[in-house]
């Protein structure tokens, strides 16, 4: 049997087999070893030809793998507009969260809003005319807001799961159908692009407030609009909504709304819009119709408009061709004038110092602040602030959340926490403040220590720094007594028994 084998190794070609292949026997090799015995070694030969002993199985089918690179990623993007148009904040600030770097064309010589987008090579990719518009470095074109937003933005912002998607795109199209309608009727007219009319304007008042109560109903219970994190839905109604908060919802009108308020304040205090929009100043008193303002813009238009006279007593044309481009000027010509009118808004003087009445105090927050941050908090900030505290000029007070019952997962309640911070920027030179989270997921409680410049509640001074403070009870500390010394001691050191709470320390945010 031996020697067969052997005469049939030198007698067959031998198989190449990989050694990253499976190898499997074929149904026919036990037959030729049987024959080899019965019939000799020439017939086994044959049988083995017929049938390798062994054959390699067939590799596995190639799977093809997409990237999913977000498209607004790559480089050599313009965004092409006018300066301060609120229509591509909304892709600059979605090009913030997803790190598409876009080459931003708002001025001459580059771009001239009125020349730049009526010329013929512009209107051969933008046939509308219309800014914002995106052109890709391969030549892909794409105007409208939300589309190019939505080009430059990623799966989170959009929405991760179809459910949050839906959600997303009802908010976007909540803000161009129900918000920006009523918002212009509104706001134009105080800024000198259309002229005044009082039904029109009143109607509109009523639909802003149905809007806001709509808003301000989902927000309750929300941090944003869908989801724990900021999406395209925050986004676009940020946008929507800035012109009224700048210019016509006073204290009294936004007051009934203030979880919508609290939301536009978190989004704005992002870093992201922070690049996008800078230091957005609320309201504070509601913009009116200026019929000299109004007659100015006309003006300008009718000065814009000159050139294209005078060409029409040459020949005749020219004119003709001219025609469709002198019918679009009207269409963007209110969002031209907003750029102007907000520089008149920005030289207005800036608001006083709420503090400003109170007289210079021999404490200073900030020595304090960098020992607590830097030094042992037990041996040398607390002896440092006991010692320099100045009971006069400071106050101490004891905060706690009026509703523990609707405090649900840990993370938003610490949401809730840094939610105020930021919308309380503006008040860190004056005051310090530690919140603690107690407890633990549907069993929790929220309080904390605060130190503030002056007697009483700082919050009272401001109507930003007013959005909060009233879901808290606040309590007036006497700083000699032992009660306050222990609370400045547990709440600054985040240790402690903690007795008047009941609820185990979770976590702690230091307002400085």
């Amino acid at each position: 049997m031996a020697t067969a084998l052997c005469v049939v190794a030198r007698r067959c070609r031998a198989v190449p087999l990989s050694p990253f292949r499976a190898l499997r026997p074929r149904p026919g090799l036990l037959s030729a070893l049987s024959k080899m015995a019965v019939s000799g070694v020439s017939a086994a030969a044959a049988a083995i030809r017929r049938h390798p002993p062994f054959s390699a199985a067939p590799p596995p089918p190639r799977r093809h793998r997409e990237s999913r690179g977000t498209p607004g990623m790559r480089l050599g993007r313009t965004l092409y507009t006018y300066p301060e148009n609120w229509r591509a904040f909304k892709a600059l600030i979605a090009a913030q969260y997803s790190g598409a770097r876009l080459r931003v064309l708002s001025s001459p010589p580059h771009f001239s809003f009125g020349h730049t987008n009526r010329s013929p090579q512009f209107l051969k990719k933008f046939p509308l005319g219309k800014v914002p518009a995106f052109e890709g470095d391969d030549g892909f074109c794409v105007f409208e807001s939300n589309a190019i937003a939505y080009y430059v933005s990623t799966e989170e912002l959009r929405g991760s799961t179809p459910e949050a998607a839906a959600a997303v795109l009802q908010w976007v199209n909540f803000a161009d159908s129900d918000v920006v309608p009523p918002a212009s009727t509104w706001v134009f007219p105080t800024l000198g692009i259309l002229h005044y009319n009082k039904q029109a304007t009143e109607v509109a008042k009523e639909e802003v407030r149905k809007v806001l109560g709509v808003l301000d109903g989902h927000l309750r219970t929300r941090t944003f609009l869908v989801g724990e994190r900021v999406s395209l839905a925050d986004i676009s109604l940020v946008c929507a909504l800035l012109w009224l908060y700048k210019q016509v919802l006073d204290p009294a009108f936004r007051g009934p709304f203030g979880n919508v308020t609290r939301w536009f304040l978190t989004c704005l205090n992002q870093p992201q819009f922070k690049a996008v929009l800078g230091e957005v100043q609320l309201c504070q008193r509601m913009a009116q119709f200026d019929a000299k303002k109004f007659a100015e813009s006309q003006a300008r238009k009718d000065k814009d408009k000159e050139p294209a006279k005078k060409g029409e007593k040459g020949e005749k044309e020219p004119p003709k061709k001219e025609k469709p481009p002198r019918k679009e000027e009207k269409r963007p010509q209110p969002e031209e004038e907003l750029d102007e009118c907000e520089q008149v808004l920005a030289a207005e003087p800036k608001a006083k110092d709420p503090f400003a009445h109170l007289p210079k105090s021999p404490f200073v927050l900030d020595e304090f602040k960098r020992k607590y941050s830097n030094e042992d908090t037990l041996s040398v900030a607390l002896p440092h602030f006991w010692e320099h505290f100045d009971r006069e000029g400071w106050s101490l007070w004891y905060c706690q959340y009026r509703y523990p019952e609707e405090l649900s997962q840990t993370f938003m309640s610490c949401n809730l926490i840094t939610g105020m911070f930021q919308r309380l920027d503006k008040l860190r030179k004056n005051a310090f403040a530690s919140v603690v989270l107690f407890g633990k997921d549907h069993d929790s409680s929220i309080s904390g220590v605060w130190v503030m410049r002056g007697q009483e509640l700082a919050f009272t001074l401001c109507p930003d720094w007013q959005v909060d403070y009233e879901s808290y009870t606040w309590r007036k500390l006497d700083p000699d007594s032992a009660e306050c010394r222990t609370l400045v001691t547990e709440y600054f050191m985040w240790e402690g028994e903690f007795r008047h709470v009941g609820k185990p320390f979770n976590q702690g945010k230091i307002f400085k």
